[in-house]
C-alpha cells in the first residue's frame, strides 16, 4: 500500500481508498411539549405519562448532537466545514424548535406526541433536507435531560 500526499492509499490493486471519519457538531435549543396521545384519554394519558402529561406543558433545555460519517476529502482534508453543518442545524433545528412549544408552534407535532424519540425522528428528517449530501447523516442523539437521550440512525421497519 501506497499513500499519497492528500492522504489517498492505494491498495495493490490500484483502487483508491480514503479514511472514514464521524464528524459530529452539539448545538442545543429550549422548548415545551406536553406528552400526551390523542388516541388515549384523559386518564390514560396522565398514567402513562404523570406530571410530564400537565396540561400547560413542561420544558427542557435540549441538546442535540448530529454525526455525519464519510470519506475525508483528499483535497480539503475535511468531510463537511463545520460553518456550513452549524447553519444547517440552525435551520433544521434551532429555528424551528428554540423557545417554541413543540406541540402547539411545530406543525410536524399535530398528530405526534413530542416525546424525544419522536424529536429525534423529525430533526432527522429535517437535517436530511439541510445537508447538500444527505448521504453522509449517520446519527442524530437528542439529549432531554441528564439522565434521558435518544438516538435515532434513520431505521425504520
Amino acid at each position: 500500500m501506497a499513500e499519497d500526499p492528500a492522504g489517498v492509499t492505494r491498495e495493490n490493486d490500484g483502487l483508491e481508498t480514503r479514511p472514514v471519519v464521524y464528524i459530529c457538531r452539539t448545538e442545543e435549543f429550549s422548548a415545551c411539549h406536553r406528552l400526551h396521545s390523542p388516541f388515549l384519554t384523559d386518564e390514560e394519558n396522565l398514567e402513562l405519562f404523570g406530571a410530564c402529561n400537565n396540561f400547560h406543558g413542561h420544558g427542557h433545555n435540549y441538546k442535540v448532537k448530529v454525526t455525519l460519517k464519510g470519506k475525508v476529502d483528499p483535497i480539503t482534508g475535511i468531510l463537511i466545514n463545520l460553518g456550513d453543518l452549524k447553519q444547517y442545524m440552525k435551520t433544521a433545528i434551532h429555528d424551528l424548535m428554540d423557545h417554541k412549544h413543540i406541540d402547539k408552534d411545530v406543525p410536524y407535532f399535530k398528530d405526534k406526541v413530542s416525546s424525544a424519540e419522536n424529536i429525534a425522528v423529525f430533526i432527522w428528517k429535517n437535517i436530511g433536507r439541510e445537508l447538500p449530501r444527505p448521504e453522509l447523516l449517520y446519527e442524530v442523539h437528542v439529549t432531554e435531560s441528564d439522565k434521558n437521550s435518544v438516538y435515532y440512525r434513520g431505521d425504520v421497519e
